[in-house]
């Protein structure tokens, strides 16, 4: 009985996502373990941290993307430019308040997308990307820094 619960469990992942979230967030809360499609469950669990860690890339670029157009073109200094620095920071905060582990894999982070950072900061400029170094030129407290611009 219990296997053939699973097998319609695994189908319902491929069919009603939603639904199936729903059932197997009822058989956890329920103690029905029997009942639960555990390889799809780990899957997902899995997912949500490589989501967050995405996330966290995503905004980390943004991030020193902004600061860069800062440092290097600062007579175009805008409002708008000074909105998405304090968004991105809270929004990395948040992930950060949530997931505590996810700190020490910035600098790292950092490392891998600076080169796209400073890629993007040239198309916005209109700057040669030779103007911007090839390595982060912010320190990880730095780019984090609530108030601080360079």
């Amino acid at each position: 009985m219990a296997t053939k619960i699973r097998r319609e469990q695994a189908k319902l992942y491929d069919t009603d996502f939603v639904r199936w979230t729903e059932e197997q967030a009822a058989a956890l809360r329920g103690g029905r373990l029997d009942t639960l499609d555990f390889e799809n469950l780990a899957e997902e669990i899995e997912s949500l941290g490589k989501r967050d860690r995405r996330r966290l890339k995503s905004r980390l670029t943004v991030l020193a993307m902004h600061l860069l157009k800062w440092s290097y073109q600062p007579e175009r200094r805008s409002g708008s430019w000074e909105s998405t620095i304090r968004t991105q920071r809270a929004e990395i905060r948040q992930l950060l308040d949530d997931s505590p582990n996810l700190r020490r894999e910035i600098p790292a982070f950092i490392g891998e997308r600076y080169e796209t950072a400073r890629r993007n900061a040239a198309a916005e400029t209109d700057l040669p990307l030779a103007t911007f170094p090839t390595e982060c030129p912010f320190a990880v407290d730095e780019i984090l820094a609530e108030e601080w611009l360079p």
